[in-house]
């Protein structure tokens, strides 16, 4: 591993490795005139662990991985990590963009395994602005094998703190094995399997995963499955040709010059385009109901729409427990029992305790979110060092925030802005269609 010097001012610290960081990482170890280090406080590279489930696919294409879109030379792409592992044939034959998610995640793995500027198991602690002879960030980081403390001081940093699961007030406190977030579906599969009755809440795509693979198992163990949803339905994916569009650049920049409270009331209108159920799981899931009942007058699975869950507590006798919902449309009310439940409703930009030592010097709206810059730095009150962002920008730059395919070019922003000059280039037109009235082509607005 990399010697960490705590007397140099390295040029840009980051704060946790996850897919975007470690992109940046990826394509600083081609620019040795910048000192970065990574910090992250988990022991190796995890990429969403709990979902990690065989079978299930990357909804990217593999061009998506962590260099290629703005390197395809580099010898951490995807493909060179095909032809390291000698199963170049083997992926050859597959004949796939898509691949599994497992293997996203051991791609990551041996990226970072490569890359001396990510430093695992090692916890940033606090944060701090310092103004001396020349302004910089200091960074504490907690060696946690060791339990020793430093500080490293950078000109520049980046946060890639990422999300944590967002679990409604009244699932906290319950049993962890009995009531848990999709986010730790693997962790408590097998205790899934000796219940008499699992219920999935929620409709995305984590919601129905978890409810396939344990629709795949159910005859075998034989619990009752339930799966309850607000929505109006399991709705697909919007993955059109056109659609997917909406996660370019061109859309990003489009998205980013509208006015904030403009953002504030289109984001909630493109659910489909980053929220819905992939197609290919839809009809997983329909084939499988479809062979289970064959021979059978009615199956053991629930599918419940328009059903908001109000509340959950235990019952008296320990053993289930009790889900308060109500129907949207018609207002009634009803009970729903289940012994294990898992909440599938989504997840939050996790911003950590320690950014509150540096909120003085960063912007932020009315409803305390970031104010961020359009090439990804955080607006800030004073003349501070360069803060960059990944995490908690959907507000000012759109669906394509946690998308995979655009970290790439997000940090060649980022490196382009860092080393002042055009180190990637930056093609002003990437898709086919215009989502300004001012694109050439488009007609023009009369007087």
């Amino acid at each position: 591993m990399k010697n960490l010097d705590t007397d140099k001012l390295y040029d840009l610290v980051g704060v946790g490795v996850g897919p975007f960081n470690l992109s940046l990482a990826a394509l600083l170890d081609d620019q040795p005139e910048v000192e970065a280090l990574f910090f992250e406080q988990k022991e190796k590279f995890e990429w969403h662990p709990g979902m990690l489930i065989e079978g299930t696919k990357l909804q990217v294409p593999f061009l998506a991985d962590l260099v290629t879109m703005a390197d395809p030379r580099s010898k951490y792409t995807f493909l060179n990590y095909i032809n390291e592992h000698e199963r170049m044939y083997q992926f050859y034959f597959l004949q796939r963009l898509d691949i599994p998610r497992r293997e996203y995640n051991d791609y990551c793995q041996w990226v970072a395994q490569q890359l001396e500027s990510c430093q695992f198991g090692h916890r940033v602690t606090n944060l701090r602005h310092v103004k001396d002879n020349e302004s910089y960030f200091e960074v504490e980081i907690l060696n946690l094998s060791t339990n020793e403390k430093g500080a490293f001081r950078t000109k520049n940093l980046v946060l890639g703190t990422g999300s944590v699961p967002a679990v409604p007030s009244s699932f906290q406190g319950l049993p962890e094995e009995d009531v848990f977030h999709t986010a730790d579906f693997l962790k408590h599969q097998d205790r899934c399997k000796q219940a008499k009755s699992v219920t999935v809440i929620g409709s995305g795509q984590s919601a129905a995963e978890a409810f396939r693979e344990l629709l795949k198992e159910q005859k075998r163990y034989g619990y009752r499955l339930d799966w309850i949803t607000r929505s109006p339905g399991f709705d697909s994916m919007e993955e059109s040709k056109l659609s997917l569009e909406h996660f370019s650049p061109d859309y990003v920049n489009y998205f980013y010059q509208l006015p904030q409270e403009k953002k504030d009331e289109i984001f909630p209108t493109q659910g489909l385009y980053y929220k819905g159920i992939s197609n290919h799981t839809v009809t997983d899931i329909y084939n499988l109901l479809y062979e289970h009942s064959v021979g059978q007058e009615e199956l053991d699975v629930g599918l419940q729409v328009l059903s908001e869950v109000e509340n959950i507590e235990a019952k008296a006798n320990g053993n289930e427990y009790r889900i308060n919902c109500k129907q949207t449309e018609t207002g009634e009310t009803f009970i729903h029992e289940s012994e294990v439940v898992i909440t599938a409703t989504g997840y939050k930009p996790l911003v950590p305790e320690f950014i509150d030592s540096l909120k003085s010097i960063i912007e932020w709206d009315e409803k305390g979110r970031y104010k961020v810059e359009g090439d990804y730095r955080l607006k800030t009150t004073e003349d501070a060092n360069e803060i960059y962002v990944h995490s908690g920008i959907s507000h000012t730059h759109g669906v394509g925030s946690t998308n995979l395919g655009l970290a790439i070019h997000r940090n060649k922003v980022i490196i382009n802005h860092l080393l002042n000059r055009q180190i990637y280039k930056l093609p002003k037109k990437n898709v086919f269609q215009n989502f300004s009235a001012h694109n050439k082509g488009t007609a023009s607005s009369s007087n």
